[in-house]
């Protein structure tokens, strides 16, 4: 899938907070969607690079996209449980 064909159930916007606290929105709000749908993640920390697919990693929830988009890093992960 490409960026533009993704489709989120749910949008979590942590631009301009730094680490964790994009972290701490990223988990609650992949509990406020269901398993098998999408939740786009728009962060600015620089951390937050290495941050997000480690969380997928930790947590077994899919990392479907991440990529740049001028200052905001973009993040598309599939609430796997």
């Amino acid at each position: 899938m490409t960026p533009a064909t993704l489709q989120a159930e749910k949008i979590v916007d942590s631009s301009g907070d730094l680490c964790p606290t994009p972290i701490l929105k990223l988990s609650k709000g992949i509990k406020e969607i269901q398993i098998g749908q999408v939740l786009k993640m728009i962060a600015t920390d620089p951390g937050a690079e290495a941050d997000m697919p480690a969380w997928a990693r930790q947590t077994g929830n899919e990392l479907l996209d991440s990529h740049k988009d001028g200052e905001k890093l973009i993040f598309y992960f599939k609430r796997a449980k």
